[in-house]
């Protein structure tokens, strides 16, 4: 059991406050499993909710106070997992708040587009929202030190992430668990509640994004190679965000016409599922892909460090239509922080119109020297 680190904090939030608490994460990332856990560490007399269990579905979809008081009776503490799925679940989690606040309640949700939509207006006010991400270095390295978690790096880079990846132990049972994931399961809620009725055109969009990480995408291109219009693209890319599967930069620019803003770099953030959709295992040595990898993994890890320390930045890559560029700018507390990433030792020096035009910004380089530095403290 890798413990999680958003657990403690969704502890403190339950127990001394009245507010709902929301989980959001892609599906098998562990929020079940947290839920479960953190739950052995309380107190409360706990309803335990699969909103495909038609019976509950009906009665948290009915809008109907008396129904929901009988369902609750009794209990201090409902757990609701899926509730995306359970129609007008917004506006009745709205009503078990308001007039039953001596029950707490934890709902969570696989996909942030449905169950956002559904509760963001009717439960202004009234959750606590928190995402669990795959897992990241600073949970392993609570069982793992830093030497340790250096020799890992390549199996980090190759299966990903995912909380099961870590139960198995032969490369081949980790390609095949990767490979039932990424096949369908992953976006089934996409497919369920997106209404995409074209699984194909998914799997076929995930697999030229995933030969693209770092490089800029253009809708109008990738529509041509689907056969399909770029607002179709548009959508299947901003649904795929919202299930967890992937996520985007977009270009920095304040000052130069110069500055590419137009396009959007495409990431995924979970290297194993990247892995799976192009069927590609193969160790480092053998692959042309491992400065692409590396991006990734560093800007996937940076996303889940700056979520589970509560820090807020902007991201975005840099680019200049004369060539020059950086990986990755955070723009935070009113200061700009620009990045470059180079695998191995290698080491690059901040851009001459980077300087220029952003000289209050600093600047660094991150390898393999320093990655600890940026990804852990």
């Amino acid at each position: 059991m890798i413990a999680r680190l958003p657990e403690k904090k969704i502890i403190e939030r339950l127990q001394n406050s009245a507010k709902i608490i929301v989980l959001y994460g892609s599906r098998q990332v562990g929020k079940t499993t947290l839920v479960n856990n953190l739950l052995k560490s309380t107190s409360y007399k706990t309803l335990i909710i699969n909103a495909d269990n038609r019976e509950y579905a009906d009665v948290l979809s009915s809008r109907e106070l008396g129904k929901l008081k009988r369902l609750v009776r009794g209990y201090e503490l409902v757990f609701i997992d899926e509730a995306q799925r359970i129609h007008d679940i917004g506006i009745n989690l709205k009503i078990l708040h308001d007039q039953i606040p001596e029950v707490r309640i934890i709902a969570t949700g696989s996909s942030s587009f449905e169950l956002a939509n559904v509760t963001k207006e009717a439960l202004t006010g009234r959750t606590w929202t928190f995402t669990l991400y795959p897992i990241s270095l600073a949970e392993i390295k609570r069982d793992d030190n830093l030497f340790e978690l250096d020799n890992r790096l390549e199996e980090f880079l190759i299966f990903g992430m995912y909380p099961e990846v870590f139960s198995y132990k032969t490369k081949q049972d980790k390609i095949l668990y990767l490979k039932e994931l990424s096949s369908s399961y992953l976006y089934k809620d996409i497919l369920e509640l997106g209404d995409v009725r074209n699984a194909k055109a998914i799997y076929d969009l995930l697999r030229l994004l995933a030969y693209q990480i770092g490089s800029t995408i253009s809708l109008n291109e990738l529509g041509r190679q689907l056969g399909m219009s770029k607002e179709t693209v548009a959508r299947y890319i901003d649904l795929l965000e919202k299930a967890f599967v992937l996520f985007r930069l977009s270009g920095y620019s304040r000052n130069l016409r110069k500055e590419i803003v137009k396009q959007d770099k495409i990431y995924f953030y979970d290297l194993g599922v990247r892995n799976a959709v192009i069927d590609n295992f193969n160790n480092l040595p053998l692959r042309n892909d491992t400065g692409h990898l590396w991006e990734n993994f560093i800007l996937s890890e940076r996303i889940k460090y700056n979520a589970y320390k509560g820090l807020f930045a902007n991201r975005y890559f840099w680019r200049t239509y004369t060539g020059a560029e950086l990986d990755y700018v955070e723009e935070t507390g009113g200061k700009l922080y620009g990045y470059e990433f180079k695998w191995g030792k290698k080491v690059a020096k901040a851009p001459k119109t980077w300087l220029n035009v952003y000289p209050e910004s600093e600047f660094k380089c991150i390898n393999r020297n320093n990655y600890f530095d940026f990804l852990l403290t």
